[in-house]
């Protein structure tokens, strides 16, 4: 009996030792769990609210005076083969815009492999596609559904940069991210995968839209695209606008 209990005294003093021995490290586990669990509310917390962010984002762009006035744009397009360093074509175009959604273009100057020319008329014809279905196309809440990533602050104002995911299967719409001035709340810049391709010779075509302020109006200034063009291989597109839009004098023809 007395070597019986004297088991049970030394199982209960090992115990004792060990929980003694651990008992550091459990409470600064605890400690560390309550520390991060604290640290992710206050992150959450701290996150800009994206139901405000998209609420100004849709009014912004439904203010932007671009889609309310006529104007005329003159573009050049450079198309290059693989990683050539000199362009195989290059192209110009004149595109024209009456609202509320008729756009037009034609091609003013060609030179060099006409399979370039090719390549800019489906971008033009799925631009002036966008611009025929109206809101389709917008960047808001009714087309895609939107993840903020992060706040930024690389440039001259800061950036909201957010994740798009289209609703629809449906040309015209990109999968990808936006740079969306803090300030102002307009878009200036679209990196994305369209999910259908603009045209049957353009496959895994990349994209990038810079956007910028041009005479009172939120335009794109800047596209340069990654593509690759069936049976021909991987090309690279990049467009720039060569002047100030203008008045358009008169309606273009359909």
């Amino acid at each position: 009996m007395r070597c019986g209990t004297f088991n049970i005294f030394a199982r209960v003093r090992s115990a004792w030792t060990t929980a003694k021995r651990y008992r550091p490290i459990a409470l600064l586990a605890t400690a560390w769990v309550f520390s991060y669990s604290l640290n992710a509310q206050e992150l959450k917390a701290s996150l800009p609210n994206l139901d405000l962010i998209l609420d100004s984002l849709e009014r912004t762009e439904e203010q932007n005076p671009a889609l309310a006035r006529p104007y005329e744009v003159t573009w050049q397009y450079k198309v290059f083969r693989a990683d050539d360093p000199k362009p195989s074509s290059e192209v110009t175009a004149q595109i024209s815009f009456t609202p509320p959604d008729i756009k037009t273009f034609k091609i003013t100057e060609e030179q060099g492999n006409p399979r370039g020319e090719k390549i800019v008329t489906a971008l033009l014809e799925q631009e002036i596609a966008s611009a025929t279905e109206g809101h389709k196309g917008d960047i808001s809440r009714s087309n895609y559904d939107f993840v903020f990533l992060r706040e930024q602050n690389l440039g001259v104002v800061p950036e909201y940069v957010l994740h798009i995911i289209p609703k629809r299967k449906e040309k015209g719409l990109l999968l990808g991210d936006i740079w969306v001035d803090a300030k102002t709340y307009h878009i200036r810049q679209i990196v994305g995968v369209p999910l259908k391709s603009p045209s049957f010779w353009i496959k895994d075509i990349n994209i990038t839209v810079q956007f910028a302020a041009v005479n009172g109006m939120w335009m794109h200034v800047s596209v340069d695209a990654i593509a690759t063009v069936r049976f021909l291989g991987i090309y690279t597109l990049t467009g720039r606008d060569l002047e100030p839009p203008s008045a358009a004098s008169s309606a273009p023809s359909p």
